[in-house]
């Protein structure tokens, strides 16, 4: 018999195959970043240009959490997380047929489209996995909070190491060949889940109505706010900014610079990934939540959003006083994205606890495809930032931007409320 509050033995397989597949995408969607940036950035691509090929990865997210939540509640979690890798086997493929000798436009159309492909194949799978955790996760204590910040936490150390991956990948085989790579080994995992799929997760149900994707809970309204000025401040300075920045300061021009630029860069944003995942990890015991209530929790969310837009104040502030590229502007950059990765993982867990408490179990499909809606539109609008305000008013308008938009994340996160009868099932 199975002890109160432990989860049964197949809920539990069917958490680590969900997290298996989890990793495995997530470690190919961080690479192909890596690789899609650094490519084209050496084929002469402005800032703004690159920030284009993201643009429909970011817009398929929107709407492929819109719909997704109600794909799953209609056709059960497994089809939706297979579906998922499958779009990105396709996606990878599709992206190794790129040829250099077509003009710049034409390739730019084109990894748009493949990254939108890729974009609705990140958000079934992150969908799918996070509304398991919900379904699987032990009902009594912290079990909810402990399983959600594993299984975020993991899943961005491993995006973290797909970022040096990608970057290897580059320098070592090319950008053909590292894309058919990581696709023939997705393809192997694909199989494998396939195979090690225990029962556990539901099968949907035939009366799904797309309207339920709509909530009518304030809180999960408000959150959802919060979210998009979270990762829009992330991403307004993560996606293109700081890498080209980086790459201006570290490289020289010739082979060998790229390749070492290549090498750091990649470097760098693994070790940011892997900080932000390990801290999401060991939320639960930072905030010693198995001692807290959801009232508690939801005070911690507000306070820590306030703490997260002191960082990149202070960033843009030392960007200001700096005449141009300097060696302690970049050690100041590097340790200060490093505190901002740190405190933006709390928040983030915080969030991602939230939503599944404030959601019930029979709608928790439809509650996390809308909340990681307004995730992907946080994304999407910092992806268009990044590279618009990083070409016009370089380091200190993109930094000042994310400390702003970090500011509105933290009044929205103030409108939320402990629920009568909060559901931590």
């Amino acid at each position: 018999m199975t002890e109160p509050g432990r989860p049964r033995p197949e809920g539990l397989n069917a958490y680590m195959a969900v997290t298996a597949a989890y990793w495995a995408f997530m470690l190919s969607d961080g690479a192909l970043r890596m690789l899609v940036l650094l490519h084209f950035h050496i084929l002469g691509f402005s800032p703004v240009q690159l920030a284009y090929l993201f643009v429909l990865y970011e817009v398929a997210g929107m709407v492929t959490n819109l719909s997704a939540g109600w794909i799953a509640a209609r056709f059960g979690l497994t089809s939706t997380l297979y579906a998922g890798l499958a779009l990105q086997i396709l996606a990878l493929l599709a992206l190794a047929q790129l040829d250099p000798a077509w003009a710049i436009g034409a390739s730019v159309v084109f990894v748009m489209i493949v990254q939108g492909v890729s974009g609705v194949a990140k958000d079934l799978s992150k969908m799918s996995s996070k509304s398991a955790v919900k379904l699987l996760a032990p009902t009594e204590g912290d079990g909810l909070f402990r399983w959600v910040a594993l299984l975020t936490g993991s899943k961005n150390a491993v995006k973290g190491l797909g970022f040096l991956l990608g970057a290897g990948l580059l320098a070592s085989l090319g950008f053909t060949w590292a894309v058919l790579a990581m696709a023939i080994v997705l393809a192997a995992v694909l199989g494998a889940v396939l195979l090690a799929m225990p029962p556990g997760l539901p099968k949907g149900r035939k009366g799904a109505k797309f309207t339920e994707v709509f909530s009518k809970s304030a809180n999960i309204n408000w959150l959802s706010a919060a979210r998009v000025f979270l990762f829009g401040a992330r991403d307004v300075w993560f996606v293109v900014g700081i890498p080209i920045y980086f790459y201006a300061v570290l490289s020289d021009g010739s082979e060998a610079g790229n390749r070492a630029a290549f090498f750091t860069i990649g470097t760098f944003m693994a070790v940011w990934i892997i900080l932000y995942g390990a801290v999401q990890a060991t939320t639960p015991r930072l905030l010693r939540a198995s001692a807290q209530s959801e009232a508690d929790l939801i005070g911690s969310a507000r306070l820590w959003a306030w703490a997260l837009a002191l960082v990149p104040a202070c960033l843009t502030i030392a960007a200001l006083t700096a005449p141009g590229p300097q060696p302690w502007l970049t050690a100041t950059l590097v340790i200060g994205l490093l505190i901002f990765g740190a405190v933006f993982a709390v928040n983030s867990a915080l969030h991602s606890y939230l939503i599944l408490a404030f959601t019930q179990a029979e709608r928790v499909t439809m509650d996390v495809g809308f909340y990681y809606m307004a995730n992907a539109g946080g994304r999407l609008i910092g992806t268009l930032l990044s590279g618009l305000i990083y070409q016009i008013g370089g380091l200190a308008w993109m930094l000042g931007t994310a400390a702003g938009m970090v500011a509105i994340s933290a009044i929205a996160a103030g409108q939320l409320r402990p629920q009568e009868h909060p559901n931590t099932a």
